[in-house]
């Protein structure tokens, strides 16, 4: 094991920049157009983060090693749902408001405890669940203006589609999170992050019999952006996990929904409704208070081992 040096602020500002540059990347995507195929921009998002990838693994003499898995198939199973999961999500944020796309992709993390608890066993108390259940009040009210929308037709519906589509990306990202926490215990990060890039690059290609487009210079290079802002990104928040406790920059994670009200503001002309607003307020205390409980939990096992821990005299 590598040591670590631990630099919370280090850690937090590294978390705060990987939030711009996935912003960066979900701005360049709604900027290369609505019509491209989702398959086509997961392919462009998948196949471009590479090159930054594997400069960094290359750096940190690490891409050698990175290549050797002892379990093929849980990346296969990773893949898939994460590969399903980004492309109903590029659907969502092409279709609709960056800022609600947004917010609600943070159900994912929601998702993840019920899912947890499901198929990991995980103990989930009273105050988590009561966490949940608040989230869901509040992706509900998010979503629930979007999706009366589908009887109108037109741009309404595609929008109405586009919530949905966001939503079932939450629940598919909640089951990746839950493989990736298997794979965790096996795999090095470097590995999961590569195996994901490469295993979604090939699987999108899938879809080019559905009808990939002929892109336009500049719908090519927002599209290419887009794929080296997402592999940055990821480095910037492998990084981050290295200077500080998941629990400390976590919550940092939600700046990306003031940040996001800016862009679509200035660059978009997207305004935020009162509802959408106040349901991501109480989505974001929900997944704030899952964090908090998740450190005191993880306080709690610490000191238990401390205490278990039998004493040299």
């Amino acid at each position: 094991m590598e040591s670590v040096l631990r630099n919370p602020m280090r850690g937090i500002a590294l978390k705060v920049s990987s939030v711009v540059v996935f912003l960066a990347m979900q701005t360049f995507i709604k900027l290369a157009g609505s019509e491209i195929p989702p398959g086509q921009v997961t392919f462009c998002r998948s196949f471009f983060a590479l090159f930054p990838i594997m400069a960094y693994l290359g750096y940190r003499h690490q891409l050698r090693s990175a290549f050797y898995t002892a379990n093929p198939v849980g990346h296969l199973k990773r893949g898939t749902l994460g590969i399903i999961s980004m492309g109903l999500g590029f659907y969502g944020l092409l279709h609709l408001p960056l800022p609600e796309a947004i917010a609600l992709g943070y159900a994912t993390p929601l998702v993840a405890v019920i899912f947890a608890a499901v198929f990991l066993g995980e103990t989930v108390r009273v105050y988590r669940w009561s966490a949940v259940c608040f989230g869901i009040i509040g992706v509900a009210i998010i979503s629930w203006p979007k999706l009366t929308l589908f009887r109108e037709g037109g741009m309404a519906a595609e929008q109405a589609v586009g919530a949905l589509c966001v939503l079932l990306s939450a629940v598919l990202g909640g089951m990746a999170m839950i493989q990736v926490r298997r794979l965790v215990e096996e795999e090095k990060t470097a590995t999961i992050v590569l195996y994901f890039s490469i295993t979604a690059s090939v699987f999108s290609l899938v879809t080019v019999p559905f009808g990939w487009l002929l892109l336009g210079w500049s719908s090519a290079l927002f599209l290419i952006a887009a794929g080296f802002c997402g592999g940055v990104a990821q480095i910037l928040l492998t990084e981050s996990y290295r200077h500080a406790d998941v629990s400390t920059i976590a919550p940092f994670e939600y700046s990306s929904i003031l940040l996001g009200g800016i862009v679509a503001y200035f660059v978009f002309d997207d305004v935020p409704s009162n509802t959408m607003l106040f349901g991501t307020v109480i989505v974001v205390a929900a997944g704030i208070f899952i964090i908090y409980r998740e450190h005191q939990l993880g306080l709690e096992r610490r000191e238990a081992r401390k205490a278990g821990t039998p004493q040299s005299s």
